[in-house]
């Protein structure tokens, strides 16, 4: 049974399943939605706990002795199990399947994963746990719905906060939830419940941002070159590497390059889309900037990624001045303009 994350508080009033299966990339949701299963458990006698972590040396029969094992105190047991990879292996997928066709009434058993790509996503073991499980799929909090987030959990502790501010905050916790929700306890401890004003949460934010090289690519699709060159700024002062930097700008730009080229040929967009493999966010970002961006352009843009990959090298680039991360924001902001 597929449940929508929002939906928990009120299934686990009714009461609980046997098995939970949370599958997330957000680590502070997945937590949250762990912390409230364990709760209810707590509460209704499971007073045992059992976890175990799915690393290289697992034995998947140490799942199935968990279940059998009878509790020395005839108490009933949660048992976790964390697949932090997300994939179990051909043995894992095989105790799995077999799991989910035994589950003890004695025990409660709760699966966290991340978020699971679209190839494992479609694989049998995940098909018999979406069947057996309450299947809890938690998405990413994009930066568009970011400021959004943030209001509502301000919100729930009493405080408010204009758009100014709620951008003003998402601007410097931007790929760190779990920053966030930290900023958000802190101005709760500061402040007294009521509306606070843009200078009260500049000055007690600080810039906990972690910048993500592929949300890059997002920022440069979406045409926003604030963002870029804030992102662009904050990889540099991480210490990020120029050329893991370079190859996913370098990688967009021959996307949009083949997409633009198949669609002068008269092919539609959606079967080119389907040919790449772009599905998701990625595929919404798409079309605008096809639209954005023309063919000469982007034949340009990857002649200046080779130039900018001379500087990463040490060489000297006729196109360019300064030096590579200068050259690497230009680049990007001709493909973002």
């Amino acid at each position: 049974m597929q449940l929508r994350p929002e939906a928990l508080e009120p299934h686990l009033a009714k009461g609980l399943a046997p098995l939970y299966v949370i599958t997330s990339d957000e680590h502070l949701l997945a937590l949250e939605a762990a912390d409230r299963i364990r709760k209810t458990a707590r509460a209704q006698g499971y007073s045992e706990r059992d976890v175990l972590t799915v690393e290289r040396t697992f034995k998947w029969g140490e799942l199935l002795a968990a279940n059998q094992a009878l509790s020395l105190f005839g108490d009933k047991k949660l048992i976790e199990l964390r697949i932090p990879s997300g994939k179990p292996g051909k043995d894992g997928s095989a105790a799995l399947q077999n799991y989910v066709k035994d589950l003890s009434p004695d025990n409660l058993t709760l699966i966290t994963l991340p978020k699971l790509d679209w190839q494992t996503a479609k694989s049998s073991w995940v098909a018999s746990l979406q069947q057996a499980a309450v299947y809890i799929e938690i998405p990413n909090v994009e930066r568009a719905q970011l400021p959004g987030w943030i209001g509502m959990r301000l919100q729930q502790q009493g405080q408010g906060v204009d758009r100014q501010g709620l951008d003003f905050i998402a601007d410097r916790v931007e790929g760190n939830l779990l920053a966030a929700h930290q900023e958000i306890q802190k101005l709760g401890l500061l402040y007294e419940p009521g509306k606070l004003s843009f200078e009260q949460v500049h000055d007690a934010v600080m810039n906990v941002a972690r910048y993500d090289v592929f949300k890059l690519s997002e920022a440069m699709l979406g045409g926003d070159a604030a963002r870029l060159t804030r992102m662009l700024e904050g990889l540099k002062g991480e210490g990020e590497a120029l050329p893991l930097v370079l190859w996913a700008v370098a990688e967009e730009i021959r996307t949009l390059l083949k997409l633009k080229a198949g669609m002068a040929q008269g092919r539609p967009l959606p079967v080119l889309l389907k040919e790449y493999r772009i599905w998701g966010p990625r595929e919404r970002m798409m079309e605008p900037a096809l639209r954005r961006v023309s063919l000469p352009t982007l034949e340009r843009a990857l002649q200046d990624a080779a130039q900018v990959d001379k500087m990463v090298k040490g060489l000297r680039s006729k196109q360019f001045g300064g030096d590579a991360w200068d050259a690497m924001l230009q680049l990007a902001l001709k493909v973002a303009r």
